[in-house]
């Protein structure tokens, strides 16, 4: 008797443990994975879900989605395959000087995991399929300076990567062998300064009589990247060229880009073999005429791939304004920062909106946030370059914190690699969208609520469809 009551104590022990360890294996998250039950529903339907209390960021939804013909009221999100428009080159942000430092000051282990995180394409991985790069610094460099600055080195002998050797490149050559298909397009801040008329690093114009030496200078750059097994897919001959607040920085106006293309730049490019895009402007939707007068310059127009927007002024709009009028040119998003004065539900409903969803309803091959990483004080930064710019992630040491940057672009680089095509989606009731067809076939669906209360809805593709909710100011993604 005695034996029987302890067996049956003995098993319900058993059984209680066994119910305890079940429920402690039922939820894992790894920040790019998802909380999940044990046994999945089933589901037609992939859903990634954040919300913008930040109480859920990236995580599969253990959802039952199943396409269907039960009729309801909620309105519909139309997904159409058959409607196609551009290809996608991908989906990332700027390599800074300043991000490849503090990524290179992590233990090898931890920076080797952050770096297949971010650049991997298997499902603990974001995609990241594209990089901008700055030719010699950007203001988010500890410091100013150019591959050459041996003032009126006209032979570039001196050319050098200078400090990029110690971060930068080593960091770049890393990410390519994690995935060496990813595009990379490059811009000046500036020119060497002995080019400039001012002789300064900020602000001031590139001396007519350095046309020619300044092309040379972005072959060479192009060249000796090559040699470092570094392609470069595109080129901006100035970021943000009616910038001259930013140090470092340069002014060119139109014309004088044309010029600059049409009489150096692109000849220069043809003489050498170099296959490299020439995109023009790289600065705001506020002022379309500035490609439309490049690209009116027939001459200049035969050298130029395409034009390149941010947006910190204008309406994302201008990227479909250049497209009617150039339907034959490429369209870019190539920057857009998240401040530290900022919050994570503004900015994740502002940029899915604009950046990610708007820039590509308007046409844009890519979507670029700016920078990829900072410490905690948001350094390293030059004099006079911006103090406020917060990374995708913040790094301290070998520890890593994901901000708002990073959930916005994953939202887009995990689920639509590059060579996806965007299809066609509605937008109803300031549900904003965007719709793709991957290489593989699969449908991706962005969908961000601007909303200021949850909202249900149907989702229909082929006469079928399902139904889901997100709450106010939650971005989901949904594969099928």
């Amino acid at each position: 008797m005695k034996l029987d009551c302890l067996y049956y104590i003995l098993s319900a022990i058993f059984s209680l443990c066994q119910t305890a360890c079940s429920k402690n294996a039922s939820h894992v998250n790894n920040n790019t994975d998802t909380v999940q039950s044990v046994t999945d529903l089933k589901t037609d339907v992939s859903f990634w879900l954040t919300k913008s209390d930040q109480s859920i960021l990236l995580q599969k939804q253990n959802a039952s989605l199943l396409f269907g013909t039960n009729s309801n009221t909620y309105i519909n999100i139309d997904v159409d395959s058959t409607q196609t428009f551009q290809t996608v080159d991908g989906f990332g942000f700027t390599l800074t000087g300043g991000s490849a430092y503090v990524i290179n000051q992590m233990n090898a282990i931890s920076k080797a995991a952050l770096l297949k995180e971010l650049f991997g394409t298997d499902s603990s991985s974001i995609g990241i399929s594209y990089l901008r790069l700055s030719i010699g610094s950007s203001d988010l460099n500890a410091s100013v300076f150019s591959y050459d600055d041996i003032a009126l080195d006209t032979n570039l002998t001196h050319f050098n990567f200078g400090p990029d050797t110690t971060d930068l490149i080593p960091i770049l050559k890393q990410i390519l062998t994690i995935n060496p298909s990813i595009k990379i397009i490059a811009a000046p801040w500036s020119a060497p300064v002995w080019m400039k008329d001012n002789n300064s690093s900020s602000a001031g114009s590139l001396l007519p009589a350095y046309y020619n030496i300044y092309a040379k200078y972005i072959v060479k750059y192009i060249q000796q990247m090559k040699l470092e097994r570094i392609n470069i897919d595109a080129i901006t001959p100035q970021n943000e060229p009616l910038n001259p607040n930013n140090n470092p920085s340069l002014v060119m106006q139109a014309v004088d880009e044309a010029t600059f293309i049409k009489n150096y730049l692109g000849p220069l490019f043809q003489s050498f073999g170099i296959s490299a895009k020439i995109i023009v402007y790289d600065h705001n939707c506020d002022r379309p005429d500035y490609p439309e007068t490049i690209l009116s310059d027939t001459a200049a127009n035969v050298f130029v791939n395409g034009s390149a927007f941010h947006l910190y002024a204008g309406d994302i709009s201008a990227l479909s304004q250049v497209h009617n009028l150039y339907p034959d040119k490429q369209l870019y998003f190539t920057e857009q920062y998240t401040s530290s004065t900022g919050s994570f539900a503004g900015d994740l409903d502002w940029h899915l909106k604009n950046v990610v969803i708007g820039s590509m309803r308007n046409w844009s091959r890519n979507a670029l946030e700016w920078n990829l990483a900072s410490d905690g004080s948001y350094e390293p930064h030059t004099i006079g370059g911006c103090t406020t710019c917060k990374g995708a992630l913040t790094i301290n040491g070998s520890s890593v914190t994901r901000n708002v940057g990073y959930y916005i672009i994953a939202h887009a680089s995990k689920f639509v690699p590059a060579g996806s095509v965007r299809i066609s989606s509605s937008i109803v009731s300031n549900l904003q969208t965007v719709a793709f067809k991957t290489p593989s076939g699969k449908k991706t669906l962005i969908v961000e609520n601007d909303n200021q209360s949850a909202i249900t809805f149907n989702i229909r593709f082929n006469g079928k469809w399902i139904t889901t909710t997100l709450a106010a100011g939650a971005v989901g993604t949904y594969v099928w």
